[in-house]
């Protein structure tokens, strides 16, 4: 069994897509929740979904131990690192420590670094980062208010991170095919290497050169080129649509557009940040009742415009306030007003609403976009429910009216 670890929630189900697409039996486990022999036994990969991206070093660590602890005592002999393909990562961050931890638990020398993904735009080249035609540092991640990305090599984003040298493959190599990207791996002075790629075929180059590897590490489109196990059956399952609702945590300009876009035909509203803060559960009841009110489907946000972002209320921090808030709406949502569908917009509101809900295990369905799935989720309290979790700057501008034509 293949194992791996995403240091968010949405970035496990976007790995998960990927493997799928290759014909991998895949699930996502949420944290420390164990799905079970019978269930194990069924899956070709298991993705142990983390919450680790802008936690404390140590705290990431010893969360990622415990999964690939967990991971190889369920049978897997080797470990994906999922990471953002955006990298989102400062020098303090977690990236290189989760590797160390890991590389060491499986004993790797070598380790691929790949966070590209060209069907959103993330391409490495010369081994600097893109997002579409801009250099990272130079995209709307320059401002992210937790992981300003202000560089755009990933071998300067990695190095600050870890004690082992960091090297790279550029794309020339990669143009030679399997034989030559392995062999160049295996010469790389540094046990990180950054291998060039700007579309799914270098991905499959890739793929095919470390399909052997104990540890793979990067976005999620690595996995496109692994060799996949084969083509599985096609188990999913939608639930009765009894209500809809997107809660949008994400502050990223693609959420904004996406959230403009809807307005046009769906009912929006803002959670309001001083509220949030100073009363949550009154927030929450407010926002409950209006949604309970709308006829289409409701989108609750967090910013419509920049100037919507605030950090700070009277010395409070808003994100995890208004994070709170969502959450709080999903979970009466769900368990008093029957929603079945929910569509959560990102990283760390896709987890606060997941842990609200008691959610253990996530089947993966139909794929909405590039990066964006449903899946099929069971609460705590036995709520059968089509969830579908973005990362902030996926999906097109129409995604909040259009993801629903694709549950049945």
């Amino acid at each position: 069994m293949l194992g791996a670890i995403a240091d968010d929630f949405t970035g496990a189900t976007d790995l998960a897509i990927m493997l799928r697409r290759t014909g991998y039996r895949v699930a996502v486990a949420i944290e420390d929740h164990d799905p079970g022999a019978p269930e194990r036994a069924g899956l070709d990969a298991l993705v142990i979904a983390l919450k680790t991206r802008t936690a404390p070093v140590a705290e990431a660590v010893d969360a990622s131990r415990a999964a690939v602890r967990r991971l190889r005592d369920w049978g897997a002999r080797q470990v994906y690192v999922k990471y953002c393909s955006t990298f989102d990562s400062t020098d303090a961050g977690n990236i290189g420590p989760v590797l160390d931890l890991v590389s060491a638990e499986l004993g790797a020398d070598k380790v691929v670094v790949a966070p590209a993904l060209p069907a959103n735009g993330r391409t490495v080249y010369f081994g600097h980062l893109f997002v579409g035609a801009d250099l990272l540092e130079h995209s709307s991640m320059r401002h992210h208010p937790l992981t300003p990305m202000t560089r755009s090599r990933v071998a300067d984003l990695l190095r600050p991170q870890t004690p082992h040298p960091v090297a790279e493959v550029h794309h020339t190599t990669i143009s030679q095919g399997v034989d030559a990207v392995r062999a160049a791996i295996e010469a790389a002075p540094g046990r990180y290497v950054v291998v060039d790629t700007i579309d799914d075929e270098d991905l499959r180059v890739l793929g095919a050169a470390v399909a052997d590897s104990p540890v793979l590490s990067g976005g999620s489109g690595l996995a496109c080129g692994l060799p996949g196990p084969g083509t599985p059956g096609d188990d999913w399952k939608s639930v009765p649509d009894t209500g809809r609702v997107v809660l949008c945590g994400s502050a990223s300009a693609t959420t904004r557009r996406q959230i403009a876009t809807a307005a046009r035909t769906q009912p929006v509203r803002r959670v309001d940040p001083r509220a949030a803060v100073h009363e949550p559960d009154a927030e929450v009841g407010r926002i409950f009742d209006w949604v309970r009110a709308q006829q289409a489907a409701p989108v609750v946000y967090a910013a419509g415009e920049p100037g919507d972002v605030v950090s700070e209320i009277d010395g409070h921090a808003v994100a995890p306030a208004v994070e709170g808030v969502l959450a709080g709406v999903a979970r009466r949502l769900v368990d008093e007003a029957g929603i079945t569908r929910l569509l959560a917009a990102g990283g760390e509101t896709s987890g606060a609403i997941v842990r609200a809900l008691g959610i253990g295990l996530l089947r993966i369905g139909p794929e909405i976009a590039p990066g964006i799935c449903w899946s099929g989720a069971v609460t705590s309290t036995g709520t059968e429910l089509a969830l579908a979790l973005k990362s902030g700057n996926f999906g097109p501008d129409d995604l909040f009216t259009s993801a629903w034509d694709r549950l049945a």
